[in-house]
């Protein structure tokens, strides 16, 4: 039988080639919010992994917005020129069709890079104010955020709205808000975070007024036929988070508003929100969103082998598997997918005899 895994998608006007998304990966590498060549290099090699779409990671909409120094971003004409070389040198040289995140850190910007701690920014090492739906820190020893009023509201979703305009002149195929992580559209939805008592909290209708305000503003902004989408939380983990049944809620919402598609993540809405490591721990939520908002979906979560990818398309679980790590330590992990479940995937030419019908060693890799 065919692949399911293996088999094309078509999102509005976009058709991928396979179910294959390599995920969002921050590599807080960037120059003042200008990709470089770490990410030409980087994104060059992931453009001819045998994935259908690879996402760039999370790229921020205002300079205060990003999560570090080191974050993509979106929000000026250097930031836009680099996008567009790094675009159309992945589009010259690979096969996946190129999406792009855009995101604003919240509370959770102002951040140190990993290895150098992970932590709020101390003084010494030029922090920023930050914002959020209600003036809570994301955890302890973290910068207090101001509340955001109507005003920063306003030119937060201008600037989405903006972002999404450069990200379609830069070239991209396809555009994914992002509503998860701990990030400042998934604070304003998660009640351990918004504490709000205006027209923006309260219910989950109000707390998900604005990340709706925004993704309707953003759908505004960009011709019809590019694919918009939102990796939105699952569950938070946490008693009194946000649950399987408000994931379901807000898929519905986002596909009203002229979402295409949900990408399934979950966690990280503060420290202790910690995601579990069970193989494919997000897929039941998945499933539940998919079968109840009858949207198309995407999981991300301890997601490895071609086998297991194969059966959560094939058993109607999700519409798309998207990867992160599994690409970094293979990143011709599409390749070896095909080769597993029996199926072509696109290789440059350049590369074509290491494919096993014209090189017996691929048999005998392990």
């Amino acid at each position: 039988m065919p692949s399911a895994l293996f088999s094309p998608i078509k999102l509005a006007d976009l058709t991928l080639a396979n179910r294959i998304v390599i995920a969002p990966m921050c590599q807080y590498s960037a120059n003042d919010g200008v990709g470089n060549d770490w990410h030409m290099t980087h994104l060059g090699m992931l453009a001819n992994s045998g994935a259908g779409l690879l996402v760039l990671e999370a790229t921020h909409v205002e300079r205060h917005g990003r999560i570090t120094h080191g974050c993509l971003g979106i929000y000026s004409d250097a930031c836009e020129d680099a996008l567009k070389r790094i675009v159309m040198h992945c589009k010259r040289i690979g096969s996946a069709k190129l999406g792009i995140q855009l995101a604003h850190a919240g509370r959770k910007a102002s951040s140190q890079r990993p290895w150098e701690g992970a932590k709020a920014l101390e003084p010494g090492q030029d922090p920023w104010p930050t914002i959020a739906p209600s003036a809570l820190p994301f955890g302890p020893g973290w910068h207090t955020p101001r509340a955001m009023n109507e005003e920063d509201m306003a030119r937060v979703r201008a600037d989405f709205a903006d972002a999404a305009k450069r990200a379609v002149r830069s070239g991209f195929d396809a555009i994914e808000l992002h509503l998860a992580h701990g990030y400042l559209l998934h604070s304003f939805m998660s009640p351990l975070s918004n504490k709000r008592n205006d027209a923006y909290g309260g219910s989950l209708a109000g707390r998900m007024r604005f990340p709706l305000e925004v993704a309707r503003e953003t759908r505004a902004a960009i011709p019809r036929g590019i694919p918009l989408g939102a990796r939105i939380t699952g569950t938070d983990w946490l008693d009194g988070g946000l649950t399987g049944d408000d994931a379901v809620e807000l898929a519905k919402a986002l596909k009203a508003a002229g979402l295409d598609y949900v990408d399934i993540s979950s966690g990280n809405i503060s420290p202790d929100s910690r995601w579990p490591t069970d193989p494919g721990f997000n897929v039941p939520v998945a499933e539940k969103v998919r079968r109840e908002s009858r949207i198309a979906v995407r999981v991300v979560g301890m997601i490895a082998n071609a086998q297991q990818a194969e059966a959560i398309i094939a058993e109607g679980k999700a519409d798309m598997i998207a990867m992160a790590r599994a690409f970094l330590d293979d990143p011709h992990w599409g390749w070896h997918a095909a080769q597993t479940l029996g199926a072509e995937v696109a290789r440059p030419v350049q590369y074509a005899r290491s494919a096993p019908a014209l090189w017996p060693g691929a048999a005998l890799r392990g």
